[in-house]
């Protein structure tokens, strides 16, 4: 059977509304001809997606698994249509696009890579943690170097290597000049984290401090303004600098995963060419941020671990 791509986007319209009539408004369709498709759509796969009663709509165990799976279906296909695109506006020179995290370097594998396609173009775009998903499933970035953690479905994620984390702290903080500090110095510091408390690397919980930040630069800026603490892969103290901000070792934090990652309907040689390249140069491109940096007395000071 092959799914109907235009029921599946119907489908997913009722099950984020959870209501036929805002359903059709959003897609511009009258109501009963989107109930007729969702009931297609049931007859097709056999199965109830909805159960429709007085009280409203609600999905079923079967609507629920069919809602998980079509988000990265719907995106693999618009991930097509983007790459057609860019192909035919690229007057047939072949592109690759790779996403990477803040203190990741892609130089060491765009360089190996080239060496093997030197009529492929290797473009680079940062990403953050909160779109990196999306934009390997969408089309946006082919590849891309991502940190953990990162919903998996419908991608194909592949470790690389570990670096360890700093404490991120603002320059007048009482830690400020020591060598390291640990889990338990911390206790009670505020934390400006990016996302879910789940994801903090620590295993002594922090008090949110209120600000939800996006990217290194966010981060820096909260923390220079004494709003809390952070954490960072310690990359970012290589690449990232702040006259208001120290980088403080702290080794028994959880390390930092970084992974390559690329959508499972992406199949390309090219693509599996620069993953080849990632895993070949993954020592080399750790080694770029295997560095300890900190800041003593206003003077950042920087060394080889």
């Amino acid at each position: 059977m092959d799914l109907d791509l235009r029921k599946l986007r119907y489908f997913v319209a009722v099950a984020d509304q959870l209501h036929f009539g805002r359903a059709a408004d959003e897609l511009h369709i009258a109501q009963p001809v989107l109930s007729r498709q969702i009931r297609a759509l049931e007859q097709d796969l056999g199965t109830s997606l909805f159960t429709r009663d007085r009280h409203g709509v609600e999905l079923t165990d079967a609507g629920r698994q069919l809602l998980a799976d079509a988000g990265p279906l719907l995106a693999s296909i618009h991930a097509v249509r983007r790459r057609v695109s860019a192909a035919a506006a690229a007057g047939g020179k072949r592109r690759l696009m790779v996403g990477f995290r803040a203190g990741v370097a892609v130089t060491p594998a765009a360089r190996a890579f080239e060496e093997r396609h030197p009529d492929v173009v290797v473009d680079v775009q940062r990403i953050e943690g909160d779109d990196q998903a999306a934009m390997l499933l969408d089309g946006r970035i082919d590849v891309g170097y991502v940190r953990l953690p990162i919903d998996e479905a419908g991608l194909r994620v592949t470790p690389l290597y570990t670096e360890p984390r700093v404490a991120v702290l603002p320059a007048g903080h009482r830690f400020a000049g020591k060598e390291q500090v640990t889990e338990a110095d911390l206790a009670g510091e505020p934390l400006v984290w990016h996302g879910d408390p789940s994801t903090q690397p620590t295993k002594r919980p922090l008090p949110n401090a209120g600000y939800s930040v996006r990217g290194v630069d966010e981060t820096l800026e909260h923390v220079a303004a004494g709003r809390g603490i952070s954490f960072l892969a310690r990359s970012a103290s290589v690449f990232y600098s702040h006259p208001d901000v120290v980088y403080v070792p702290i080794p028994n934090l959880a390390p930092d995963q970084v992974c390559l990652a690329v959508a499972a309907s992406h199949t390309s040689p090219v693509v599996e060419d620069f993953v080849t390249a990632a895993q070949s140069t993954a020592e080399v491109t750790a080694e770029c941020g295997n560095y300890e940096m900190w800041q003593l007395g206003g003077d950042v000071v920087s060394r080889h671990a």
